[in-house]
Order: structure tokens, then C-alpha cells, then sequence
């Protein structure tokens, strides 16, 4: 999924670039409103994240110009303005949210999380979605980005979805870092070992029963992992 970051601030939109890119998102960076009608025209991006104070166009004209061409499309302001008519305005031109600067990693990773599973339940985004899938003790939501086991709900990132499900292709298969890398972060991304190794380790703690004895993630020392079906 694409989303277009349209902030100012150069902090913070590199901020949000990093926090989004390592949930898996591709990311369009705007540091005003005209490019990022620019942006938006050029490669019509799954979600926007408009600040609403920013050279060129604010956020709200913003706003207006992508109802007109699309309705469904979701955009989040992030804001400094913090009164309740500022929100209730960003709400009233059609936005899907409202978060309030400053804030936190986890509040926008939420945020977003819960707007790219409607996205994904009501077929909006051209990301893919398998249907659920089973891996050992471990139900597989895809459109959901959750996992469930014994009534226990797991939220997962897209990149996390996406290892999951090319695990699940290839049971018995070992899959090479190359290989990882090219589907699940994309070819033009330079690999590191690290970033993989590190990225694996966060989902087993959270989808293995036994992180330090895992069942879907086994690692194949020196070529890459693999789930056995």
C-alpha cells in the first residue's frame, strides 16, 4: 500500500516515513500542499496523511480537492490544532481521522492499522488478501491483519502478513533472505541481515507459542526460513 505524507515538517514526516516503512507501507513524502496535490494526481496513493498548516494549500483544501475525485479514499489529518471544532471540520470535509501532535509511534500505528483493515474489508486497497489460512495452532486473518489462537487476537503489520503468507505458499520450502527481501520489503530495498533477522524475531515473539522454539518460522542456518505445513 502507498501512502502519501504530506507534512512540513521535516522531522516529522521522516519520522512518520520510518515508522510506516518498517510496518511495510510505501511512502510519497510532500513538504507542502502543492506537491502533494502533485503526488496525489501522479500515483494515486491508498491513504493520505494530510497536516492541515502547510505552505501552498492546507490540509483542508487538500482535503476538499481528493473528495472531489474520490470519496472512498482514506485520509488522516495529524495536526497541532487541537481545538474540538478543528477536528470536527477535518471530520465534516471527509476525513476517516484525526490525530493530534504531539504523538505517539504506537497511537499512529494503531490509527493506521485500523483504517487499512476497512480498507481491506471493503476491497479498497489493490494490496492482496488471501483468504484465512492455518499454520499449525495459529489462525490467519489476512484482511483483518490478525492472527487468532485459542480466542486471542494477534495484530500484524502488513510486512508481518506478508511473511506469513509467503511462508504459507511454500510449506516445506526454504526461503532465501533474497527472496524475503524481494517480496515482503520489495526489490529496491538494499537487504541487511540485520533488519531481516531483527524484523523475524519481533513476529515469532509474537506468533510462536515458544519464541525460542519456534513452529512456524524455522530458521535454516546460513539460507533462510521456512514453514513446515
Amino acid at each position: 500500500m502507498k501512502i502519501l505524507i504530506a507534512e512540513d515538517d521535516l522531522n516529522i514526516r521522516l519520522g512518520l516515513k520510518d515508522l510506516l516503512e518498517v510496518e511495510g507501507y510505501n511512502c510519497l513524502e510532500a513538504a507542502d500542499g502543492d506537491q502533494a496535490w502533485a503526488l496525489f494526481e501522479r500515483h494515486r496513493p491508498d491513504l493520505v496523511l494530510l497536516d492541515i498548516m502547510m505552505p501552498g494549500q492546507d490540509g483542508y483544501s487538500l482535503c476538499r480537492r481528493i473528495r472531489q475525485q474520490d470519496q472512498q479514499l482514506p485520509v488522516i489529518f495529524i495536526s497541532a490544532k487541537s481545538e474540538e471544532i478543528d477536528q470536527v471540520l477535518g471530520l465534516e470535509l471527509g476525513a476517516d481521522d484525526y490525530i493530534k501532535k504531539p504523538f505517539g509511534s504506537r497511537e499512529v500505528v494503531a490509527r493506521i492499522r485500523a483504517v487499512t483493515r476497512r480498507c481491506l474489508a471493503r476491497g479498497l486497497s489493490p494490496t492482496r488478501v488471501d483468504d484465512s489460512f492455518q499454520m499449525g495452532d495459529l489462525r490467519v486473518l489476512p484482511a483483518q491483519l490478525r492472527a487468532e489462537r485459542d480466542g486471542h487476537r494477534i495484530d500484524l503489520s502488513l510486512r508481518d502478513m506478508r511473511i506469513l503468507q509467503l511462508l504459507h505458499r511454500n510449506p516445506g520450502r526454504v526461503l532465501s533472505r533474497d527472496e524475503l527481501f524481494d517480496e515482503c520489503w520489495g526489490r529496491h530495498y538494499l537487504p541487511s541481515s540485520r533488519t531481516l533477522d531483527q524484523h523475524i524475531s519481533k513476529l515469532r515473539k509474537a506468533v510462536e507459542l515458544d519464541a525460542k522454539d519456534p513452529r512456524i518460522i524455522v530458521t535454516v542456518h546460513g539460507v533462510g526460513y521456512r514453514f513446515d505445513g
